[in-house]
C-alpha cells in the first residue's frame, strides 16, 4: 500500500524563489522517475499538488513545480491572466524555470532525473509540449486541456519524447488551427505523438472545480470525470511504456 509523504522544495532562479512540491511513496526505497507537474494559470495550488501525490502513489516522484515564484496562487481570473501572460511573452523565462525545477527535483536522493516526464493542465500544458518541443531532457510529456500553440516554437530539428495531448472536443479555448499547428510541428520534429479528442469535454475536464469555476467567473469550462478517467488511464499508459 502507497504511504505518499510531501515535502517542499525551494529553489533560485535568477534571484526569484520557487517553490516545489515533491510528493514520495515511502513505502518504495531508490530512485524512480520524476514526473513535474505543472500548474494551470491560478498558480501552484492544491490541484497541482494533488496530482503530484497521485503521480506518487503510482511509484513516481511528483513535483508539482512553481512556475510564477513566491508559491503565487491567483485569487482572480485577472491576477491569473497577468501572471500567466508575463511567462508567455518571455517563454525564454518559463524554459529556465521549468529546468530549474528539473535539476532541484533531480537532486533528491530518492529521485532518477535520467528518467523524466512532466504533464500540465491548461497554461501547463502548453508548457510541457513547449518544452518537448524546445528539447528539454524528457522522456514523455502529457498536456490536459492545454494551449498547444505553444509548442510552435523553435528547436532540434527532431524531438526523442512522446508527446500526449488530451483535448476537449467542445473546448472553445483551444480552437481548431491551434490544434493543427501542433499536429503540423509534431510532425515536423518527427515526434512520437497523440492528439486525444475526448468527445463532448469542455476546457478544465481533469479539474473537480472547473465547473464552479465556470460559473463563478463566467468562463467556458466544465468538469468531465469520464474525460478525466481517460486522459489519466491513457497516460498510465504511456509512463509504463516509457519508463518500463
Amino acid at each position: 500500500m502507497a504511504a505518499v509523504t510531501s515535502e517542499e522544495i525551494r529553489y533560485q532562479v535568477n534571484g526569484v524563489e520557487m517553490r516545489g512540491h515533491l510528493a514520495l511513496d515511502t513505502a518504495q526505497s531508490g530512485p524512480r522517475p520524476v514526473v513535474l507537474v505543472v500548474h494551470e494559470w491560478w498558480g501552484r495550488n492544491s490541484y497541482a499538488t494533488g496530482r503530484a501525490d497521485q503521480l506518487a502513489a503510482l511509484g513516481y516522484a511528483g513535483f508539482a513545480i512553481d512556475l510564477y515564484g513566491d508559491g503565487l496562487v491567483a485569487e482572480s481570473p485577472d491576477q491569473a491572466g497577468a501572471a500567466m501572460t508575463a511567462l508567455i511573452e518571455d517563454m525564454s523565462v518559463t524554459r529556465a524555470r521549468f529546468l530549474a525545477a528539473l535539476e532541484a527535483a533531480s537532486g533528491h536522493a530518492e529521485v532518477d532525473g535520467d528518467r523524466a516526464a512532466a504533464i500540465g493542465f491548461c497554461f501547463g500544458g502548453g508548457v510541457v509540449v513547449h518544452m518537448a518541443r524546445s528539447g528539454a531532457p524528457l522522456q514523455a510529456v502529457a498536456s490536459f486541456h492545454g494551449s498547444l500553440g505553444l509548442a510552435v516554437t523553435e528547436g532540434p530539428a527532431s524531438i526523442d519524447c512522446r508527446v500526449a495531448a488530451y483535448n476537449g472536443e467542445n473546448d472553445v479555448l483551444v480552437p481548431a488551427e491551434e490544434i493543427a499547428a501542433f499536429e503540423a510541428e509534431m510532425e515536423k520534429a518527427g515526434a512520437h505523438h497523440y492528439l486525444v479528442q475526448l468527445p463532448g469535454a469542455q476546457h478544465g475536464f481533469s479539474n473537480p472545480v472547473a465547473s464552479t469555476n465556470g460559473e463563478k467567473y463566467g468562463l467556458p469550462l466544465a468538469y468531465d470525470p469520464l474525460a478525466d478517467a481517460t486522459a489519466w488511464g491513457h497516460m498510465q499508459l504511456l509512463f509504463q511504456d516509457v519508463f518500463r
